[in-house]
């Protein structure tokens, strides 16, 4: 008899039969909220129909095309149609399956582009469980732990993350650039230095937004240096934020985007973005994938970004994150040090007395949360941070169902 990895921890006690918008339905008859999404995934909710009638059709007709050996028109629909949400420089796309591949993908593309060895990446980052990306993950080591060496020429500079550091978001950026300077002077050269990769919102990290003057200071110094700016949007990106792309919160402008999780509603799909001509600095061969561009993934996307833009889910998520933001926030009690986000992804970290992480009461929060019907995770460090990451069609009723639920958690803890 085989069974799953017992490394793999399940973190509710829910098995699905079926899911449906923002709800899951358990084996056991329950049904319950998801403010989870597949990590982010099922950005339009479950089996929403305009995105299960697309793949069904697709199914029928063509599963597998190999995209370097025939194409195909779903690969190509998705390709047009993603021309009308990412930014207008930004006009060249490759595919590949997962968010790992797609930062890899960025990675390489930087190196060969530049002809320079090293990256820097920001302290709280989540990239990727490959050996590159994980060599560029510092969300915990848990990603990285036991299967060293890693890869080198990954160097880590600070995050604006103002609560750790006891600081106004202000001088925590004045902290972040100003070290920022001192690797570019101490630890890899700026002709040495490929690229800047930087979540616009920490994920993993614990749901740590940027700010503005912090990305765009990260600009001015790539435009100085002649070193990319690589924004992992694989969270952030297909309306999550409140916006299309999370950097756009920011007035910057990236050199490449890596896309994945919300562009497909659950098929695995991810992909870059860069401008043609800096795209075509790749080396021949470089670019490629047995699965990547999948019909029906393709075919699922191009149905997504259908009904993100004609349901205004973009809006819906910049107006019903506002709402949960503000509800978490006000019922925040004690336990909770800090509560911060941007659109729909919101964590409210746990901590003690003494302001020390209390990964224990997040831990018995999360699990307090499923038990009353609604499905949350915890991210950060310490996994001391509870997030919310409902989907993009959450409604304002539902809202208020997750934080009637979450008060009765923090009453109960």
């Amino acid at each position: 008899m085989t069974a799953l990895s017992p490394v793999l921890r399940q973190a509710t006690p829910v098995t699905v039969d079926h899911g449906e918008g923002c709800y899951l339905y358990g084996t056991d008859g329950r049904r319950y909220l998801d403010f989870t999404a597949g990590i982010g995934v099922t950005s339009t909710g479950h089996c929403h129909p305009r995105v299960v009638e697309a793949a069904r059709e697709q199914i029928g007709s063509l599963i597998h095309g190999q995209y370097t050996t025939v194409m195909h028109q779903p690969l190509l629909r998705l390709t047009e149609r993603l021309a009308d949400v990412l930014p207008e420089h930004l006009d060249s796309v490759f595919f590949a399956n997962s968010g790992s591949e797609a930062v890899e993908a960025a990675l390489r593309l930087s190196r060969q582009a530049t002809g320079r060895p090293n990256v820097i990446v920001f302290h709280g980052g989540f990239h990727g469980r490959t050996v590159a990306t994980a060599s560029m993950t510092t969300s915990g080591t848990r990603f990285s732990a036991g299967f060293s060496p890693l890869m080198s020429g990954v160097h880590v500079a600070p995050f604006p993350t103002a609560y750790r550091y006891g600081w106004s978001e202000e001088a925590a950026t004045d902290f972040a650039l100003r070290e920022l300077d001192y690797i570019l002077t101490t630890l890899t050269a700026p002709q040495e230095t490929a690229a800047f990769i930087v979540e616009p919102v920490l994920g993993e990290g614990g749901y740590i937004p940027g700010n503005t003057r912090f990305f765009q200071g990260l600009r001015e110094r790539a435009d100085r240096h002649g070193i990319l700016l690589v924004m992992d949007e694989i969270q952030t990106g297909f309306g999550r934020t409140g916006k299309f792309f999370g950097h756009q919160h920011f007035d910057v402008r990236p050199d490449i985007i890596t896309i994945a999780k919300g562009l497909a509603s659950g098929f695995p799909l991810s992909g870059i973005a860069a401008p043609s001509e800096l795209m075509a600095k790749a080396w021949p061969g470089s670019q490629g994938g047995t699965y990547g561009g999948n019909a029906v993934a393709c075919a699922a996307a191009v149905a997504t970004i259908d009904v993100i833009e004609s349901e205004g889910l973009v809006d819906n998520a910049a107006t019903r994150g506002e709402q949960l933001l503000a509800g978490v926030r006000a019922g925040a009690t004690k336990q909770i040090g800090d509560v911060r986000g941007l659109g729909l992804l919101v964590g409210s970290e746990f901590t003690t007395a003494t302001g020390e992480p209390d990964s224990a009461t997040a831990a018995a929060a999360q699990q307090a949360a499923a038990r009353h019907g609604l499905l949350l995770l915890t991210c950060g460090a310490y996994s001391n941070v509870v997030r919310m990451i409902p989907p993009l069609i959450v409604s304002s009723d539902q809202i208020d169902e997750a934080l009637a639920i979450w008060a009765r958690v923090l009453d109960e803890l």
